[in-house]
């Protein structure tokens, strides 16, 4: 039987300590038509000399060096490399079961389906199993694409490129949008719109790391991650998008704005809060004009409705207060 190719795109950039588990398990796929593409970023501490090791042992990878510019355009350079009819991504860090991509392809192919998912689960660096972020359903499911845009609304869908198949056409002329950090969650809403759905796979067969030292992870009480102004920003876009393409998905779009503002709120420092800063103006100008929506929307919880209340009426003072609990509450957990 003619088997089609599948290009796995490996972005790494200083993943000394955990590449080689990640290359392994996509060496032990039972979906034999593959090709993985390690694209070193820049990497300064020895990785790159670990993808050509790799790259002897196993003619199925090949490795591709480039200046330091970040996931999105280490993507994007597997992309313009990869020779496979289909397209997969898996993060470094992370890991894959090894009939991820053949249960992928078979689903692909007898169901003609755009998009093919399988569900994931989070560990930490010890492999230890950490609460679900994401539900995986309970047996095969095609999700239609307002369905997950609203999923994905409410945090419990899962835009992540990495869980995912996709046919070639899907990205002709689509690139990774570069030198932002929340990168997968605009470009997969332009494809959302293009396709039918998603079809989604329950078993959790990928496995998603969560290391201490993860890029949107804090350093210090004055470090910020620009992740928390690319979620603001996805949030206006998909406002539009959705009242322009799913108007009966307005509310939950709402909400979407108002949680990722919250978001946003919890993790600025307070340094940073300041007039000066027009991105911090912006999000508490937001705050200010949506508080009914704060006090009605049907999708907030309450917990989330007094944090957005009290984060409009009194920023600095509540964000002060929320930070010595949680660093109350990591000490209590490190005793």
């Amino acid at each position: 039987m003619d088997r089609k190719k599948i290009s796995v795109i490996v972005p790494v950039y200083n993943s000394i300590d955990c590449l080689e588990r990640c290359v392994r398990s996509i060496c032990a796929q039972t979906y034999p038509e593959i090709e993985i593409l390690l694209i070193d970023d820049g990497s300064t501490d020895g990785t790159d000399k670990l993808c050509e090791r790799l790259a002897a042992k196993d003619t199925r990878i090949r490795t591709y060096h480039k200046k330091n510019g970040g996931a999105s355009s280490a993507r994007n350079v597997g992309l313009k490399i990869a020779e496979g009819a289909y397209f997969g991504f898996v993060d470094s860090d992370d890991y894959v079961e090894p009939y991820v991509y053949e249960e992928m392809v078979r689903a692909m192919e007898e169901g003609g389906y755009s998009v093919v998912q399988i569900s994931r689960d989070e560990v930490d660096e010890e492999g230890k199993r950490l609460p679900d972020i994401c539900i995986p359903p309970e047996k095969e499911w095609f999700c239609d694409s307002e369905t997950f845009m609203r999923e994905l609304l409410l945090h419990r869908g899962d835009c992540s490129f990495c869980t995912k198949l996709f046919p070639r056409e899907v990205f002709a002329g689509r690139r990774f949008p570069e030198g932002k950090l929340n990168e997968d969650f605009s470009l997969f809403l332009e494809i959302l719109q293009e396709i039918p759905g998603v079809f989604i796979l329950p078993k959790q067969g990928y496995h998603v790391v969560c290391r201490q030292d993860s890029t949107t992870r804090k350093k210090s009480k004055d470090s910020f991650s620009r992740v928390f102004l690319d979620i603001v920003d996805n949030a206006d876009a998909v406002q539009e998008l959705v009242d322009s393409k799913y108007p009966a998905l307005h509310q939950y779009a709402v909400r979407f704005n108002l949680y990722q503002r919250l978001d946003y709120m919890l993790h600025v420092p307070v340094s940073q809060m300041r007039a000066d800063n027009a991105f911090y103006r912006r999000v508490k100008k937001y705050l200010h004009s949506h508080l009914r929506d704060t006090v009605f929307c049907p999708y907030l919880t309450r917990k989330n409705k007094v944090y957005l209340l009290l984060l409009t009426a009194a920023p600095k003072t509540v964000r002060r207060l929320h930070g010595m609990k949680m660093r109350l509450a990591q000490k209590a957990g490190q005793g």
